[in-house]
């Protein structure tokens, strides 16, 4: 049956056990790729360390399951300091994830396809899974993470068993669960770079023969998470100089597991993170682009002109990133985020809290049929003030930043999914399922476009800001979906299934409030505009089906059929501009036509992958290899055009994705010694018309953040020291080959190639009753652009400044850990 085993033992599947046990699954140790002799509990069968995934919303083993997957274990994430979703880059090739941005907050993106960082109206191309939840909202992968048993990535279209916003692939998250024994365990660790230090811990065991419980926290607090440029006029609350942004992440989880008879086990989850920092600009800086000139900010049509302190290194890792002009900040409008708080000051800010909740259970409804649910309930509350003219000052030591902004996120999910599984002994199995999702997302914002209070206040209300708008998006959506498998032999399966998914979506603009001197000119509509409902909705049907022939005990043959869906919606970026003005007209069709502007597609994918997944020289050698061919149309892209100050919204023609994914691991004769690494070569570009913000068709062009080449390699070496102490020595190399940061030209910024590494030394005791380790994280202090754009506010035809947002630099940590 396709239950889970009791008794908070590992939650594995019977019949996969069965095939477990048969030896055909068997996995070495992928130090720094997957380390499942840890993410597993080191469970092991004829002396093989097996690493099981949830690619298919059953527990199986990763060489049987015909798809692509990197899995990471708990412990690598530890030996790492990995405690953010960005960290996990270094062990992925294919992956991608940018953090920031004003809108969703994040991106996460694979084999070059992903969706915007900077829109919340996007679902995420590849699907943030976490405890077997889709979060919709990317806003989330600002937060952090810890005791983590297993990261999954999941490459290509999953549709099928992952829904709608999995369209280019899967991140799955699964958290520690509660352990058979009462255990205890904790770490601290300061970082000497950015200044920084963590601590937290857990505590599991048995409460009952029936009932178990996990208590997790970790709190983080950074000091110079982000390191301003020397000059760069910014203030702390008391008026004192900063030199710094600083971030503090607190994230507590609390796990029952629950199993009262033999034939039923439930596992509650509740989650709550609290993040806090000194702004929404994080890791951002100015490149002085090809004049080599800090361009000034450049206002009210040259009526007002501020110098740039900017200081033309985009890659000395100092930011100068100015406090807002006390002009423009002075007086927020009521009700907006940055109303009552320290924003009013010029002083940026940036709040996060995050409730989750999941409860999962199994029903075995009899010998050979399982009915599985799992309920998933999400509240995110973030507000985050900066401004975007991103440098700036009046004079010496006065703040002169343009172009703020202090964007609310308020997002409300529920998610409920059911599922009946069969595990007949015959050769048919199946599983039916169906999705249900309702969510309320609020995007509010006051916000400087024009900067019109340099000239005065609003003579009405003395707001300082040019408008405050609002804009609700309810959505709600049903799916069903069916698969099967057919064992035609003892070596080859057959399986496919498909999805069905109707979604709906409505959203409101409403404009409380309009700067007088803006509203008083066509150019802008007038405080109090109501948008009333625009409405979107799209159903789709995605089927996929994959073959596979176990060749021997040790090598696996698949070949699959895949295509992947994401729905379109309404964007959310509309400046309160005359165009606006078309919902207050008495024809239909022209509202109908203003509606349909703010309009963009849903996204498709159609493809498929072969791959061969083997193991050599008594199971101490691992090749996994894949060959991927996808077409994704009506790609979602929002690019910024620096001139309108206004995010624009494109459904890209076409992009076609296609390359080869290697993984290898060696279990060396070196008692204690694994090498591990990986490969991926990627050619995603359009391959259709494609006119961007710039006018430019990029047709031909390849796509953004996605390098030809990329790859790692990694050791883990474990040296007994006798019988009380162990050494433990561990690296990561990352390679990245040269990539466009950007979706706008032929021209835009090219990332080179580079390399970074990781290394961590540790000695403790070999039971893992304690140990001392050192980290280095990007020893090679390597700055890398993730995304560029253009700078607002330049000169039109003179400047040329960029902004890049980058990863963050070398870290070094020093940490004790204890376990009981």
């Amino acid at each position: 049956m396709n239950t889970y085993s009791t008794r908070l033992d590992k939650m594995l599947p019977r019949n996969s056990v069965r095939g477990l046990l048969m030896g055909t699954a068997a996995s070495l140790a992928f130090a720094g790729i997957a380390a499942p002799a840890y993410a597993q509990d080191g469970v092991e069968y004829d002396d093989s360390n097996v690493i099981t995934v949830i690619a298919r919303k059953q527990t199986e083993s990763l060489q049987e399951v015909p798809v692509t997957v990197t899995a990471i274990g708990g412990d690598t994430l530890e030996k790492y300091q990995v405690n953010e979703i960005a960290d996990v880059v270094s062990r992925v090739p294919a992956l991608n994830v940018q953090v920031g941005g004003s809108g969703s907050g994040g991106q996460i993106s694979l084999r070059g396809v992903g969706s915007s960082n900077i829109s919340a109206s996007f679902d995420s191309a590849v699907a943030f899974d976490f405890d077997g939840v889709q979060v919709s909202t990317m806003r989330i992968v600002q937060a952090g993470f810890f005791d983590v048993e297993q990261i999954d990535i999941l490459k290509g279209p999953q549709s099928l068993f992952f829904g709608k916003s999995a369209s280019a692939g899967v991140f799955a998250i699964r958290s520690a669960n509660p352990t058979r024994e009462w255990e205890m365990a904790g770490k601290a660790s300061y970082e000497f770079e950015e200044k920084g230090y963590t601590f937290g811990g857990h505590i599991s065991g048995p409460l009952s023969d029936t009932l178990g419980i996990r208590v997790a926290g970790q709190y983080q607090d950074i000091e110079d998470y982000v390191k301003v440029q020397p000059g760069t006029p910014a203030f702390n609350p008391d008026g004192s100089f900063r030199d710094s942004r600083g971030l503090s992440n607190f994230v507590g989880r609390a796990t029952l597991q629950w199993d009262p008879v033999d034939n039923f086990n439930a596992n509650l989850k509740l989650n709550y993170v609290r993040n806090r920092s000194d702004g929404a600009d994080s890791h951002t800086d100015i490149s002085c682009g090809a004049n080599g000139v800090a361009d000034p900010v450049y206002l009210l049509q040259g009526g007002l002109v501020i110098p740039s302190n900017a200081n033309c290194n985009a890659t000395d890792g100092l930011y100068g990133m100015s406090d807002g002009a006390a002009a423009l900040v002075s007086n927020v409008p009521t009700g907006s985020g940055g109303d009552n708080t320290s924003f009013e000051n010029g002083i940026p800010f940036g709040k996060t809290d995050i409730f989750f909740g999941r409860l999962k259970w199994d029903l075995d409804l009899s010998e050979t049929l399982t009915l599985s649910s799992v309920s998933g309930y999400l509240s995110l509350d973030s507000v985050d003030t900066d401004c975007y003219a991103y440098t700036g000052a009046l004079a010496p030591g006065v703040a002169g930043n343009a172009g703020c902004s202090d964007p609310v996120n308020k997002t409300e999910q529920f998610t409920q999914e059911l599922r009946i599984t069969s595990d007949f002994d015959g050769m048919f199995n199946f599983m039916l399922g169906a999705f249900y999702e309702t969510r309320d997302i609020d995007f509010n914002t006051s916000q400087q476009g024009v900067n019109i209070s340099f000239v005065a206040p609003d003579p009405v209300t003395g707001f300082t800001y040019d408008w405050y708008k609002k804009q609700n998006t309810k959505t709600e959506a049903l799916s069903f979906f069916a698969s099967a498998t057919l064992d035609l032999t003892d070596r080859l399966q057959l399986s496919g299934g498909v999805r069905w998914t109707d979604e709906s979506k409505i959203s409101t603009i409403s404009v409380p409030y309009v700067h007088s001197f803006l509203s008083a000119t066509p150019a802008f509509i007038s405080s109090g505009f109501f948008s009333g409902p625009i409405e979107f909705s799209d159903s789709n049907f995605s089927p996929e089906a994959s073959i596979k022939y176990q060749a021997t005990p040790d090598i696996n043959i698949y070949a699959s059929f895949k295509t992947g869906f994401k729905s379109g919606g309404i964007d959310n970026s509309a400046l309160p501009s005359n165009s606006l003005l078309g919902f207050n007209d008495p024809d239909p069709a022209v509202r109908q036509a203003v509606a349909d502007a703010l309009k963009f597609d849903s996204e498709t994918g159609i493809g498929g992958e072969i791959g061969v997944k083997a193991q050599f020289a008594d199971r101490t050698v691992t090749l996994n290899t894949s060959v991927f061919y996808y077409v994704f149309d009506d790609l979602q892209v929002q690019n910024f055009d620096a001139a309108a100050v206004q995010f624009q919204t494109f459904n890209a023609s076409q992009l076609t994705t296609q390359g080869v994914d290697v993984e290898w691991g060696w279990r060396t004769p070196v008692e204690g010694l694994n090498l591990s690494g990986s490969i991926a070569y990627t050619d995603a570009e359009f391959t259709a018309p494609f006119v961007t913000t710039s006018g430019e068709d990029i047709n031909g062009r390849s796509a953004a953040r996605a390098p030809k080449f990329a790859a790692n390699a990694a050791f883990d070496w474990t040296v007994p020291m006798g019988d009380a102490l162990e050494l433990g020595l561990n690296g990561n190399l990352q390679y990245s080959g040269s990539y466009f940061t950007n979706e706008d030209s032929a021209s835009d910024t090219v990332q080179d190639s580079y390399v970074s590494i990781d290394g961590s030394i540790s000695v403790g005791d070999p039971d893992g009753k304690w140990k001392l380790s050192l980290v280095g994280v990007n020893l090679t202090d390597e700055i890398w652009v993730n995304t560029s754009a253009g700078r607002p506010f330049l000169e039109p035809g003179v400047g040329d400044d960029e902004v890049w947002t980058q990863n963050r630099g070398r870290q070094v940590f020093v940490e004790a850990a204890f376990k009981f």
